[in-house]
This record gives structure tokens, C-alpha cells and sequence, in this order.
């Protein structure tokens, strides 16, 4: 006899699901990524047809699929074995009161937004580039190095220290103290007031 069309077997998940939440409070870590390694990409590409962006997509995926363990670890799932149902009605739910926000933030916005005040641009100090250059080599060349390889280069402590033969605090140390003397020579010597 075959099986009608409305039952369906259930899946992998589902083993899955019920033995996350059978370990409860216990975790089961290769049981989660491997739930995981399932339903995330499910719940993306619900997020790239409801969503259309990508990003967003992203995001309901990470948070979807963390309230989904989050639950499974807490036995907060009634039917662990129906975690797929539960997961879309996530999706659904996610996406709804989403939606609900940004409709709410733009009659918000509609409704106030002769009242709001403008914002103000704030500019940032301008920065003399030859000012710096000058104050650098004036540095000694220990605290110049350090310096150079750690913000030009962007290089961390370790591999500064490395090049230099020096420890991973030493570097810390002389970097302070270069980019206070840089400091108080860009400044010429005096702090801006607060």
C-alpha cells in the first residue's frame, strides 16, 4: 500500500533533533553541526526569497538556527522530531515581525519627521601629513620601527617583536611610548582641550 502523499518521512533532522534534546543539558556537539550542516542552508534560501538580500538572508540564518539550539538544548522543542515544521514557522515568524518593524519605523518617520532634528556633520580634525612625517623621524629608531611595522604594516606585537629581538611586551611597551612622543610632537608639545 503506498504512503500518502500528506505523511511524509521523516528525515535526518530529525533523528538529529531528538538526540540534541535527548542529551539535554549535555551537549552534542557533532549532532548540532550536523543539524546545522541540514537546515542552514534551508533557512538562507528562505531568506533570499523572502528577504532578497543576501545579507539579511544571513542574518535569519544565524538567528534561526541558534533559537533552534538554543531550544533543542534547553527541551524546549514539544516534538524535537518535527524540527524542520519548526524551524520554517521560525523563518516565517522572523521575517514577519521584520517586516512589522520597518513598517512601523517608516510611519514613525512619516509621521515625525519634520520634528526630528537635522543631524550635524562633525568634521575630524584635519591631519598634517608632513607634521606626522617630520615627528616620526624625529623618533628614535627603535620606537619608529615599532611603530611603522605595527601600524603600516599591521603586524602584531609577536611578529614585530620577532623582526626586532624583542618580546611580544617589549613591543608593547615601546610602541606606547613612540606614539606618546608622536603624540606630543604632532601637538606641538601641548594636549588639545577636552
Amino acid at each position: 500500500m503506498d504512503t500518502p502523499a500528506a505523511i511524509v518521512e521523516p528525515g535526518p533532522e530529525a533523528a538529529l533533533a531528538e538526540r540534541i534534546a535527548a542529551a539535554a543539558p549535555e551537549r552534542v556537539p557533532d549532532a548540532e553541526a550536523e543539524l546545522y550542516r541540514l537546515l542552514a542552508p534551508r533557512v538562507r534560501r528562505y531568506g533570499l526569497r523572502h528577504l532578497r538580500d543576501p545579507h539579511a538572508a544571513a542574518d535569519l540564518m544565524q538567528h534561526v538556527m541558534a533559537l533552534m539550539l538554543e531550544r533543542l538544548r534547553g527541551g524546549e522543542l514539544r516534538e524535537p522530531a518535527r524540527v524542520l515544521s519548526w524551524v520554517l514557522g521560525a523563518c516565517r515568524l522572523t521575517v514577519m515581525d521584520q517586516r512589522r518593524g520597518e513598517r512601523r519605523r517608516e510611519d514613525l518617520l512619516q509621521r515625525h519627521a519634520d520634528a526630528l532634528p537635522s543631524p550635524v556633520a562633525q568634521l575630524s580634525p584635519r591631519l598634517d601629513h608632513e607634521r606626522v612625517a617630520r615627528c616620526l623621524e624625529r623618533l628614535p629608531e627603535r620606537e619608529r620601527s615599532v611603530i611603522v611595522l605595527s601600524f603600516y604594516d599591521d603586524q602584531g606585537a609577536d611578529a614585530v617583536g620577532r623582526q626586532l629581538g624583542l618580546t611580544a611586551g617589549h613591543v608593547r611597551v615601546v610602541r606606547h611610548r613612540g606614539l606618546h612622543q608622536l603624540r606630543r610632537c604632532v601637538d606641538g608639545g601641548r594636549r588639545p582641550a577636552a
